[in-house]
């Protein structure tokens, strides 16, 4: 091999190689290039009426401080929930070891995450990173939004997630 060959990047010496490289290796990950349903689909693929005659999560919503909605699906990996806060109203401040991303479907308000004042309106998303302190806060109108975390994943992966702090 002359200085002039170019090596792969994880023949380098010290070079790690990253995961998505790795990924599109066919050698190491054969399976890919066989997409095959993880399950059969079901009726449990569909959740009805999320919000319509559901109660909301008794213990998180008084936990939260507003109604909370969760959406029960067979996810393994993200959860999602429908959270909705009154005209001036709030959650409490607290924190968790998953990530959550908000979509805001309806209102205004913001958000303080460890300090920090972020403004949101209907057709905004706001990312709440892991164990920081937050709280959501609702303007002169009711609000309502999409929350997505990475909590179902997390368990999986064996992590001690199901610990939150007020």
């Amino acid at each position: 091999m002359s200085d002039l060959d170019i090596k792969p990047l994880d023949r380098l010496p010290g070079v790690v190689p990253i995961a998505s490289e790795t990924f599109v290796d066919t050698t190491k990950n054969r399976d890919s290039l066989v997409p095959a349903p993880s399950r059969p689909p079901a009726e449990d693929c569909v959740h009805r009426g999320v919000t319509g005659g559901d109660s909301p999560a008794a213990d998180f919503s008084k936990e939260r401080g507003h109604p909370v909605y969760a959406v029960r699906l067979p996810s393994n990996t993200v959860s999602l929930s429908i959270g909705e806060l009154d005209p001036g109203s709030a959650t409490s401040n607290h924190r968790h070891a998953y990530e959550s991303l908000i979509y805001v479907i309806a209102g205004r308000g913001y958000t303080i995450t460890e300090g920090r004042r972020y403004d949101w309106k209907a057709g905004d998303a706001v990312y709440v990173p892991p164990w920081c302190w937050h709280q959501h806060f609702a303007g002169d109108e009711r609000a309502q939004y999409i929350t997505a975390t990475n909590l179902p994943l997390l368990q999986r992966l064996g992590q001690t997630v199901v610990r939150e702090e007020e």
